[in-house]
């Protein structure tokens, strides 16, 4: 559905604009880590989803009905997602040893480390694309701001929105020691 919608808006996007990352070199990364990594991380991409309708779609009355249909439908489906992952990632937790949980939270950040080079490459892409599109001069100095604010909203969205929901929290702190918590932290806090 959202290829789709993707084509369709890709009609009226003027010219150039590029998403050049390869879904399947991402699930080949994802893929190659713990399930425990993965069931975190994708416990955080349905709540920051979730998060994201709830504060940026439903309550943006311009916004045309059938867009906002489509995500209503995405976060119905995303809060089924959550509940089964959630009970799926306590489920695996219980089975991993201190040492494969200690390896499985370095993986974690890995993944997040692997979605924030996700974010820096569309973020370069995106900056130079508005500024070809803007219809004024900008200079090199403006459009690294440019590109520094891309960044700075796509890591609050894809990132941060999910590791500081509440939710998230609980259930991650429920699983991990404090050390380990702290680790997290510090990772996330390079992302700024």
């Amino acid at each position: 559905m959202f290829r789709r919608i993707d084509a369709m808006i890709g009609e009226v996007l003027p010219d150039g604009y590029r998403f050049d990352i390869d879904p399947n070199a991402v699930a080949h990364a994802v893929l190659g880590k713990s399930t425990w990594a993965v069931l975190a991380l994708t416990l955080d991409i349905e709540l920051f989803t979730q998060l994201h309708y709830r504060q940026s779609i439903e309550p943006d009355s311009g916004l045309s009905d059938l867009f906002k249909d489509v995500f209503l439908y995405h976060w119905r489906e995303e809060s089924q997602h959550a509940i089964l992952d959630e009970l799926e990632w306590v489920r695996h937790d219980a089975e991993l040893t201190a040492e494969e949980r200690d390896r499985a939270v370095d993986e974690f950040i890995e993944l997040v480390a692997a979605v924030d080079g996700i974010l820096q490459a569309q973020a370069k892409a995106d900056a130079r694309y508005f500024v070809a599109k803007c219809g004024r001069t900008v200079d090199h100095a403006e459009g690294r701001m440019i590109e520094a604010a891309f960044l700075k909203a796509y890591r609050w969205q894809y990132i941060h929105s999910g590791a500081q929901h509440p939710h998230f929290g609980k259930v991650l702190s429920s699983l991990i020691t404090e050390s380990q918590g702290q680790h997290i932290q510090a990772a996330l806090d390079t992302l700024q």
